[in-house]
């Protein structure tokens, strides 16, 4: 995908997501806590559970998820990003949680033996596999029978009109976005789509939700640090580096039209999908 083989794909993924770790867990992005709180609330995990959490990034939701199950429980978090690794570490000690355990490892890939977990949970990161349904089918392997398979991803809505300014103003600036260079995220912004992959993996009793958790940022240069401090930044290296400046500039100067009394708002419209193994 991305028009890069396999190999370059995921090179290009790790460098991108070691290089926002430092800012991942800033306030701008606050979403990533809340949907963990959401996807507690639509999975309930009974204490004493055990978890993976693939592509966990700094650990928002393993940290909640670890809360959940209690020390009688286990969260296993596995990333390829080292950066992102070392940040859910620190979060996991800061909360002083010690039922939690890290590995840089892949998340459509995990080395575990079958059957082994209650459940398995994905935020925001089963767009960026290459191979979505191989990862759907491995997540079940390691899943008990009864188990539930959780992802979240985000819909159509999200973050307009923000990002139709942004991504509009970057084609103005040459950079493609059909065909194979197609935006990782658009993958799974229908929830048919979602569904679909969950039925094709062998999952019954599908459930999907859709939660809203905008909010108002103060001003267009919050919003660039939502930017940069996430893979959008990969979507901004795209242009020449000469180019970069100009673009940030303009596209702040646009979002300013936007702005009112309570700052400059966010929409988050999340969906959650998940299914139980049978």
């Amino acid at each position: 995908m991305n028009g890069l083989d396999p190999q370059a794909y995921r090179q290009r993924i790790i460098s991108v997501f070691d290089e926002v770790a430092g800012g991942y867990d800033g306030p701008a992005l606050r979403f990533f806590p809340f949907s963990a709180d959401r996807v507690l609330s639509h999975l309930a995990p009974r204490p004493g559970s055990k978890v993976l959490d693939a592509a966990t990034g700094t650990g928002a939701l393993a940290v909640a998820l670890a809360q959940a199950v209690g020390p009688a429980g286990r969260v296993m978090g596995i990333d390829l990003s080292p950066a992102m690794l070392d940040r859910a570490a620190h979060n996991a000690a800061k909360m002083a949680l010690d039922n939690i355990d890290l590995f840089e490892m892949d998340a459509a890939a995990p080395e575990f033996r079958s059957d082994y977990f209650d459940a398995v949970t994905c935020g925001f990161g089963l767009f960026f596999l290459p191979d979505m349904a191989g990862a759907l089918e491995q997540w079940r392997r390691v899943t008990r029978p009864g188990g539930t398979v959780l992802f979240t991803s985000f819909t159509d809505q999200a973050f307009t009109p923000l990002a139709e300014r942004f991504f509009s103003l970057l084609e103005s600036y040459g950079l493609d976005f059909s065909g194979e260079h197609q935006l990782a995220s658009q993958r799974l912004v229908a929830a048919r789509t979602c569904r679909e992959l969950m039925e094709a993996a062998g999952f019954e009793a599908i459930e999907q939700h859709t939660d809203q958790l905008g909010y108002h940022l103060r001003g267009p240069a919050e919003w660039w640090e939502v930017v940069w401090n996430s893979g959008l930044r990969g979507i901004v290296q795209r242009l020449p580096a000469e180019q970069r400046e100009a673009f940030q500039r303009e596209h702040l100067a646009q979002l300013d039209a936007l702005l009112t009394e309570q700052g400059l708002w966010m929409d988050v419209e999340v969906r959650v999908t998940l299914g139980r193994v049978p």
